[in-house]
C-alpha cells in the first residue's frame, strides 16, 4: 500500500479530510473498507515473526486491522496526540481507561458530576475490583485539593459535565493529579476536540464516545482513548484491549473515519445554532434557568473563556413547573426528537432524572442540580428558527 499522508505542514481541517490516508494498490479516492477478522502470511516464519514482534504485520482484527488504524490515525492528527487506541463504544473507553490500570488497592478520585455510565462504573465497578473511589462534587478546587491530599493512581472527570455543564479547571487538577502520583483522565465529549484540548493544559489521557459528534449522525458505537503516555500505551492500554476485547468494528471505523471529513463543519455550525437558542430561551417566559457555556451568566464563564474556544452544542434549561408539565413541553415537540444520545445532526432532547441519571439518588441530583423540570438540548443540523418555532409553541402548550 502506499502512503498518501503527509500532515506535518497541514492544517487541522486538511488532516481531517486527508490525515493517515493508507491506499491500496488500486489506488482509491474513498478509503477503503477492510472487513476482514484474520490475515494470512507468506510463510510460517514470516508468521513467526509477526507474532514476536519482528516483523510489521497485520495479526487478527481485534488486534489491529488498515480501515481501525486510518480512524486512529486521524483522530492523533486531530487532537495532537501520539497515540490513540479506539473501542467499540464510548462506555468501552472510559473502562478501559481505568480498568487498564487500576488494580486492588489502588486508589481513584472521579468527579461526581459524570454521565450515569461513567458514575457507575468509578462508584459501583471499581470498588469491586478493591479499588478506593472518592468523588467530588464541586468545581471548587479546595475540595479538590483534599480528595487529592494523599497518594492516588487516577483522577477521571468531565468537563463540561453532563448535563449540568459543570466546567472544572483540568490545568489546575492536573497539577493536584501529579502531585498526588496520578494521571488524569478526561472525558472531553461536550466539549469536543474542535473547543478544548485537555492534553494541552495537562491531562494524561483525553477519551471520547465517538457515538456522538465524531460520527455525528446517529449511525455507529464507538469510542477513542488518546494520549502521549507511552508507558501508559505500552504497559496498560494496549494488552489490555487485545485480551478483552473491546475492539471498534472495521465498518465503524470507516463510517468514523468519513465522518472526521465534516467534523469541524458541522460542530461549529452545531455550536452557533446553540448559542442562538441559548439566547433565545435566555429571556423567553416559562423558561426559569439556562445553563450554556457560551452565556456570560455560565457560573464558570471566565474559566470558559481561559481553557475553551468554543460553547459546545448542548443546551440546559428549567421550565417553569415541574415533572409533569416538563413532560408536556416535550410530548409536544414535533421538530425535535426525544432522544438521549447527543451531538447528532437531528436536535434531540431528554429529561436526565428519568433517563440518563435515573440511578443517581434523588440526593446526588439535587446537590449536582439535576431538577425534574430540567431538559437537555442536544441542537443539530436544522434551520434555528424552525427550532425556536417549535420550542415555543411547546411553551405554550
Amino acid at each position: 500500500m502506499s502512503n498518501d499522508n503527509n500532515p506535518d505542514s497541514w492544517r487541522r481541517q486538511t488532516n481531517l479530510v486527508r490525515g493517515g490516508l493508507e491506499r491500496s494498490q488500486f489506488d482509491e479516492i474513498s478509503e477503503a473498507m477492510y472487513l476482514t477478522s484474520s490475515y494470512s502470511y507468506e510463510t510460517a516464519e514470516q508468521a513467526q515473526r509477526a507474532f514476536k514482534g519482528e516483523e510489521d504485520h497485520y495479526l487478527y482484527s481485534r488486534y489491529g486491522n488498515p480501515s481501525v488504524t486510518m480512524f486512529e490515525e486521524r483522530m492523533k492528527l486531530m487532537e495532537g496526540a501520539k497515540i490513540c487506541q479506539s473501542t467499540a463504544s464510548g462506555m468501552g473507553a472510559v473502562f478501559a481507561s481505568l480498568a487498564c490500570m487500576l488494580k486492588s488497592g489502588d486508589r481513584l478520585v472521579a468527579s461526581k458530576a459524570l454521565f450515569g455510565s461513567c458514575d457507575y462504573v468509578c462508584t459501583v465497578l471499581m470498588p469491586q475490583y478493591g479499588v478506593e473511589t472518592e468523588t467530588v462534587a464541586s468545581t471548587d478546587l479546595s475540595h479538590w485539593e483534599r480528595a487529592l491530599s494523599k497518594p492516588t493512581n487516577a483522577v477521571f472527570l468531565e468537563t463540561p459535565s453532563n448535563p449540568m455543564m459543570q466546567v472544572l479547571d483540568i490545568e489546575a487538577i492536573a497539577e493536584l493529579a501529579h502531585k498526588a502520583g496520578a494521571r488524569l483522565i478526561v472525558d472531553n465529549v461536550f466539549a469536543t476536540p474542535l473547543f478544548q484540548k485537555p492534553l494541552e493544559l495537562g491531562a494524561d489521557v483525553v477519551m471520547y464516545s465517538t457515538t456522538k459528534h465524531i460520527d455525528g449522525q446517529g449511525r455507529t458505537l464507538g469510542g477513542a482513548v488518546l494520549t502521549n503516555d507511552e508507558e501508559y500505551y505500552q504497559d496498560h492500554m494496549r494488552m489490555f484491549i487485545r485480551h478483552t476485547g473491546p475492539t471498534l468494528s472495521p465498518f465503524n471505523a470507516w463510517v468514523l473515519t468519513k465522518s472526521l471529513e465534516t467534523l469541524e463543519l458541522r460542530v461549529r455550525a452545531q455550536a452557533a445554532a446553540a448559542t442562538a437558542i441559548a439566547e433565545y430561551l435566555d429571556g423567553e417566559a416559562g423558561i426559569l434557568k439556562v445553563v450554556f457555556p457560551g452565556l456570560d451568566s455560565h457560573p464558570q464563564a471566565d474559566l470558559i473563556g481561559k481553557q475553551m474556544t468554543g460553547p459546545g452544542t448542548v443546551v440546559v434549561f428549567e421550565l417553569n413547573g415541574d415533572q409533569a408539565r416538563t413532560f408536556r413541553f416535550m410530548n409536544a415537540l414535533r421538530l425535535i426528537d426525544i432522544s438521549n444520545n447527543l451531538g447528532d445532526a437531528k436536535s434531540m432532547i431528554t429529561h436526565p432524572t428519568t433517563t440518563t441519571h435515573q440511578r443517581v439518588s434523588p440526593e446526588e441530583r439535587a446537590q449536582l442540580g439535576i431538577h425534574e423540570n430540567m431538559v437537555r438540548l442536544s441542537v443539530g443540523l436544522e434551520d434555528v428558527e424552525d427550532l425556536k418555532e417549535d420550542i415555543a409553541q411547546a411553551i405554550k402548550a
